[in-house]
């Protein structure tokens, strides 16, 4: 209770500093631009969060407190709803939580088929040798990318078997885990997280004018996503050469060298998987049971894309053209076919488990409705996301805070700062889609301003800067969902999980920053920070590799 007390303490002296500060940076504002109380919901939201560690509590006194803001005389509007009320009623809206619906319920229904286990038991017979068994662990977590949660619990519970033969540390395993599941599935073009990116952006897009869709800038963003890119190579490059530092070479040591799996005061759940996550007890257990709806779902949305883009006009060679691709994404309607692609995923993984997996068809309709139940809790951070959004539009937070900082702050420096912020406010709140859902609204219409009110590099970058700053802090989080749920498919110690993985994290995005968005907003390619970032990762662990060899 008194830390909780300290925190709060905290939290509003920095609240009230910052909003001292803000008033007298908005003093020679002209009196049509927006005021500087326009800072207070989005900051509220952060506060709140950072001293309760309550996603939804912070998003709903946001909303709530910018309904009091924006109310005007004779208004009759109550605490925000009109916000609430714009985010339900809005179309794109409906198409995104459809979406989320059905690709949940597919991966449930996927998962009770035991499609998912088949493949994870199939990659996990190349697990023969202590690298293989890690490499083979990596694979697992870049082919589950649909979804971070399956990825997690499928993974660390099918390898810890194995990787415990091999002698491979549970804090090792625990990282392979967490480092393969937000990375892959923030940046796979179709996964639960997509839909959420996609929303954010496709609202920040219509409150500053863009003329492009959310999954558009998705696209854009893709090749700056240099943590989540590096990561993946890093932790590669970690299972191949097997040789680590810091916490994490004590703990291997310890466990390769003695045999100790686990410390001695080492604290785990001992449940096993959740029964959401486990096959029917009558599946028939299939690879193909996962691959063919997955696929079917890729194949048919990138299809569809093509054609409804306008692809098929061009000859069928500029299929291999990105610039063509990039055209195809921006005239098509790529939230519609996200819910096409994922309602016929959805009847393809009922077809397979009904007549491969012979689970029983209402064992099937309680996997749909477990799917269904498991959507809500994101349905209503979208909702608060898009409510928060709708505040900051109505108030002008950020045209404030772009004429505040256009002054002060170099485009050059901008993406970096960003992906800081947006990692420190995950790693207090432990929530990636929170930290999108309160810096994308603030951060990019900044960026946007620096970049001359044009859809420029800048911004691009600075969205990119967003999603990853955001996995980032939530690596390194130890209240992050994610981070709990790898050290418990692992059965590894939560804090030494942590304890370990955070030095990769940090020298992950240090690499980000300094090869890839500082050298980025100065006008460099982004291989140049892909390429510096591979190569670094593995001169490094060679290096560890030989040096302690001999």
């Amino acid at each position: 209770m008194r830390r909780i007390g300290i925190r709060a303490a905290i939290g509003a002296i920095v609240f009230g500093a910052v909003c001292l500060g803000a008033m007298w940076a908005g003093q020679n504002q002209p009196n049509y631009a927006p005021r500087w109380w326009s800072i207070v919901p989005p900051l509220l939201a952060v506060t709140v969060a950072l001293v309760s560690n309550r996603l939804f509590l912070s998003l709903i006194a946001a909303v709530v407190v910018g309904g009091l803001l924006s109310i005007s005389p004779g208004s009759l509007q109550t605490l925000g709803a009109k916000f609430l009320y714009g985010a339900v009623a809005n179309v794109d809206h409906l198409l995104i939580l459809a979406y989320i619906i059905f690709i949940l319920a597919m991966i449930a229904v996927v998962l009770a088929g035991g499609g998912l286990q088949g493949v994870a038991v199939w990659l996990a017979r190349f697990a023969r040798s202590a690298r293989s068994t890690r490499l083979a662990t990596v694979a697992m977590g870049l082919v589950i990318f649909i979804d971070d949660y399956a990825n997690t619990m499928i993974v660390g519970s099918t390898m810890r078997p194995m990787t415990d033969r091999q002698r491979i540390s549970r804090e090792k395993l625990a990282f392979l885990v967490d480092a393969t599941a937000a990375p892959i599935a923030g940046i796979a073009l179709i996964s639960t997280w997509v839909g959420y990116e996609v929303s954010q952006l496709a609202g920040v897009a219509k409150t500053l004018g863009i003329a492009t869709d959310g999954y558009t800038m998705f696209f854009d963003a893709l090749g700056f996503r240099f943590y989540c890119i590096l990561m993946i190579a890093f932790v590669c490059f970690n299972a191949y050469f097997g040789s680590d530092f810091g916490p994490m070479a004590r703990a291997e040591r310890k466990t390769r060298k003695l045999g100790r799996l686990l410390d001695d005061d080492a604290f785990f759940p001992e449940d096993e998987l959740p029964d959401s996550a486990k096959p029917h007890p009558a599946a028939r257990v299939y690879a193909s049971v996962a691959v063919v709806p997955m696929a079917v779902l890729f194949v048919f949305f990138i299809a569809e894309m093509w054609f409804t883009g306008g692809g098929g006009g061009h000859p069928i060679a500029d299929v291999l053209r990105p610039s063509v691709w990039r055209e195809v994404f921006g005239e098509a309607n790529s939230t519609l076919l996200l819910v096409h692609a994922s309602g016929l995923g959805l009847i393809v993984a009922l077809v397979m488990v009904l007549f491969m997996s012979r689970i029983p068809a209402s064992a099937a309709g309680r996997a749909v409705a477990a799917g269904v139940r498991g959507a809500m809790v994101p349905i209503g951070v979208l909702l608060l996301a898009w409510s928060l959004q709708g505040v900051c539009d109505d108030l002008g937070t950020g045209r404030f805070l772009a004429n505040v900082l256009e002054r002060v702050v170099s485009p050059m420096f901008f993406p970096a700062m960003v992906f800081i912020v947006a990692g420190l406010t995950a790693f207090g709140t432990g929530t990636s889609w929170g930290t999108m859902a309160i810096v994308i609204p603030t951060a990019v219409p900044v960026a946007f301003r620096l970049d001359g009110d044009l859809y420029g590099p800048v911004t691009i970058l600075t969205i990119a800067a967003v999603l990853d700053g955001s996995i980032f802090g939530d690596h390194c989080s130890p209240i992050s969902d994610t981070t709990v749920m790898s050290s418990t498919a692992s059965h590894c110690d939560h804090l030494a999980h942590v304890r370990t993985q955070m030095p990769y994290s940090v020298v992950v995005a240090l690499m980000a920053v300094c090869l890839g968005y500082l050298p980025s907003a100065m006008g460099a390619s982004k291989w140049v920070g892909i390429g510096g970032g591979v190569v670094l990762s593995c001169l490094l662990f060679a290096g560890l590799k030989r040096w302690r060899s001999e």
